[in-house]
């Protein structure tokens, strides 16, 4: 469904992304770990079409994007979509508006079957109870779940995360991997997850792409990466795996 083939791309002379080349079978999902920096998220801007690549290809579907037009890519577009770290949202907004936004967008429903679907979709992700709220007033990971609700409108067939577990606690992480484990159990998407929480990756995915310094260190299986005995990813784990000790009184 997605390929990347020797990707790179440089920011004001410094690479960010070298020769970085793995793909994505469809209704599966890969997560795309490393440390702050080496291009994680670039990864999803470029196949996004946000950027373009200095070189190599990137198909979707077997289609060559990386030459289209703007107006060729709100077609591919409406394939895959995107979850932001902040959710993206309309602030003037409701739930129940954000979520209907795409499907009045896209037409072809009376009002009565977007409700429905809205209805759905905000159950899906456990908001059903935040309908007629204003974004402002959720806590992050509610505003991520509702991002997600309305990801899922478009009616994608590929959909992205953009760190979805910062700034969240280990609770809402787990509920947000839960959520992301039903749909694509429930409506068969393929999915990238980009993260730096091994523990989340874990519970989603089917293969792994390590980025370590711009390159593609390891593209593999989530058990392979697991059981690697390559220094920077064994550094990766041990990292993960760190947490800070607590002082006594605190």
């Amino acid at each position: 469904m997605i390929e990347f083939e020797h990707v790179s791309i440089a920011f004001n002379g410094r690479p960010v992304l070298e020769d970085v080349s793995f793909c994505v079978a469809r209704g599966k999902t890969l997560c795309i770990l490393g440390r702050s920096g080496v291009g994680k998220s670039v990864s999803l801007r470029i196949l996004m079409g946000f950027l373009k690549p200095d070189s190599g290809s990137v198909r979707v579907d077997g289609e060559e994007i990386t030459g289209l037009s703007e107006e060729g890519m709100r077609e591919v577009r409406k394939r895959i979509t995107m979850v932001f770290q902040n959710g993206a949202l309309f602030d003037s907004l409701t739930v129940r508006e954000n979520v209907a936004f795409p499907l009045r967008e896209k037409g072809g429903l009376d009002e009565e079957q977007v409700i429905t679907l809205v209805d759905r979709l905000v159950e899906m992700v456990g908001a059903e109870d935040v309908l007629d709220v204003l974004p402002a007033s959720l806590s992050t990971g509610r505003r991520r779940a509702v991002a997600i609700a309305r990801a899922l409108a478009a009616q994608p067939d590929v959909v992205l995360y953009d760190e979805p577990t910062t700034m969240v606690d280990p609770l809402v992480a787990q509920r947000l991997g839960s959520i992301i484990q039903r749909l694509k159990r429930q409506l068969g998407l393929t999915s990238i997850v980009v993260t730096h929480d091994m523990r989340f990756a874990e519970r989603l995915a089917d293969s792994v792409l390590f980025l370590h310094e711009g390159k593609a260190r390891f593209f593999t299986t989530l058990n392979e990466f697991l059981n690697s005995s390559e220094s920077n990813i064994q550094m990766f784990l041990k990292l993960d795996a760190y947490r800070l000790p607590l002082q006594a009184g605190v």
